[in-house]
């Protein structure tokens, strides 16, 4: 499978490391949209992709699927037009706590036979969720959120403390660059209304906790978290960009597990 890449950051660079460096033998990254070639000539002949800034001819290159790897406007701007012509991999997932965009991409994925892939990013457990929830008996689902405390708010603290408790549409609003989390976790089940969240500062932890706990008529879940780094990048999840090289290789396969 041939993919083409939006966006040319830290997760990019670490599937460019991993799919045409050493692990790709039936999934490979050709071509890169980006807004400035020169700016990255040393990825087009380190990785032999192609770099594009024109959509169209983007599009039109060696690619079966496209992998969104640049931001929120990019999905804003980009992916409606991607979907008419490609499936997508959605990491800025911030960008669908947008009603309106959400809808959007949903009728035009199913217009065009289209299909959008979320990684689970972060966290785990959405199998578990969809699955418990395929007849609506979910009762509850929340999300506690632990992060440095210094990632969050600017005052000193020597406790933990709670800068939010509420929905997960309101968590959005508030934090939009924190809860990637809550919106897939969301989306996987009872929807940003119903979906708890409490986001906390700690200053006495180094890495981001997520705990989640579900209940409904199949019984009751609780795991968590403990997210490490990207070694190449501090502020991405190590998991966040492994669940994107997991799901290209799922669909890649021929044994589907879970799910």
């Amino acid at each position: 499978m041939n993919i083409g890449l939006i966006g040319a950051g830290a997760i990019a660079n670490f599937l460019l490391e991993k799919l045409n460096g050493d692990q790709g033998e039936n999934l490979r990254i050709k071509s890169i949209l980006v807004r400035d070639k020169e700016k990255y000539r040393s990825i087009e002949s380190n990785f032999q992709v192609k770099l594009f800034t024109n959509l169209d001819a983007f599009l039109s290159s060696d690619i079966d699927i496209v992998v969104e790897a640049a931001d929120i406007q990019a999905v804003k701007s980009l992916v409606p037009s991607v979907l008419k012509e490609k499936d997508v991999v959605l990491i800025s997932i911030g960008a669908l706590a947008d009603g309106e965009l959400l809808e959007e991409i949903s009728e035009l994925a199913q217009a065009y036979k289209k299909q959008v892939h979320l990684p689970s990013g972060a966290i785990g457990g959405l199998d578990l969720l969809q699955n418990a929830h395929a007849l609506g008996t979910v009762t509850s689902v929340s999300l506690t959120t632990r992060k440095p405390a210094s990632s969050l708010i600017e005052e000193h603290i020597d406790e933990a403390k709670v800068v939010f408790e509420g929905k997960a549409l309101d968590a959005i609003k508030q934090f939009p660059k924190n809860m990637n989390v809550a919106i897939v976790l969301a989306l996987a089940g009872l929807g940003m209304e119903k979906t708890r969240v409490c986001l906390v500062a700690d200053p006495n932890i180094e890495k981001n906790v997520h705990s989640v706990e579900v209940a409904g008529d199949f019984g009751e879940a609780t795991f968590t978290i403990t997210n490490n780094p990207l070694p190449e990048n501090p502020k991405t999840s190590y998991l966040a960009a492994m669940s994107i090289l997991g799901t290209l290789k799922r669909l890649d396969g021929k044994l589907r597990i879970g799910g």
